[in-house]
């Protein structure tokens, strides 16, 4: 999996992709990442709104709605998360400084939402690989280049991923989210993917916050280096137990 052995490999990966799942929601002012930096992110959140809006006009089908096009539309697209992730990408041929500048604002967004321990397992992780696969004579600067270098060769499929898991979670909701763009289906380009509407859900309802984050935070532990066989063990120790009961 690009080069990821193992769990300090893993969580600056995690984190970085969990940072840049906020990313699509700059074109809603009220959004964290709008209000992360105060009049910085604010005027970046006023920018991506006008662009969207004036991608949706330019670009709608005729049964697309009369929309402003300004929230849920041109970041919400599998085309802007591969075009942002092939942007982060080139940071690698930019140095280590843009490397290290692109990581970090994920991390940042990340510790934003999910606490400042975060910041904490991050750099942990980071000095547990850094120490561990440091070769005997070399020094800490080589180390840290060698560091940077590997987050050079995944941090692009983070800030894709994370945008386009944005995305499918969005497709969830009763709104949906025209993630296809510009592939026209039924006389819109801007086509809503969604449920069926029985299984819909209300952004921020119960539904969100005790089925959909349990069970993705369920996948990201089995997704973790040696997760599922974890889990494996304690299903089968769960098993046993319940037989000698």
């Amino acid at each position: 999996m690009i080069g990821l052995h193992s769990v300090a490999e893993v969580v600056p990966f995690a984190a970085a992709t969990a940072g840049y799942a906020l990313v699509p929601d700059l074109d809603h002012p009220g959004a964290r990442a709008s209000r992360l930096l105060g009049p910085l992110t604010r005027i970046v959140s006023t920018a991506v709104r006008a662009f969207s809006g004036v991608l949706y006009n330019a670009t709608k089908g005729p049964r697309d709605e009369e929309g402003t096009g300004k929230h849920r539309h041109a970041t919400h697209t599998l085309a802007a998360a591969i075009a942002l992730g092939m942007l982060a990408a080139t940071a690698g041929d930019r140095g280590k400084w843009a490397v290290l500048a692109v990581a970090v604002a994920g991390f940042v967004l990340a510790a934003d939402v999910l606490g400042d321990w975060l910041l904490v397992a991050v750099l942990g992780a980071a000095a547990w690989s850094v120490s561990g696969t440091a070769l005997p004579g070399t020094t800490a600067a080589d180390a840290v280049q060698a560091g940077l270098s590997e987050i050079g060769g995944w941090i692009g499929l983070s800030v894709a991923l994370g945008m386009f898991v944005h995305c499918l979670g969005d497709s969830l909701t009763r709104s949906g989210c025209p993630w296809l763009w510009p592939l026209p289906i039924r006389g819109e380009t801007w086509f809503e993917i969604r449920l069926p509407r029985l299984l819909r859900f209300r952004t921020g309802g119960w539904v969100e916050h005790l089925l959909i984050a349990p069970l993705l935070l369920a996948a990201g532990v089995v997704l973790l280096p040696g997760g599922l066989g974890i889990v494996e063990h304690l299903f089968t120790a769960t098993s046993v137990w319940l037989a000698e009961r």
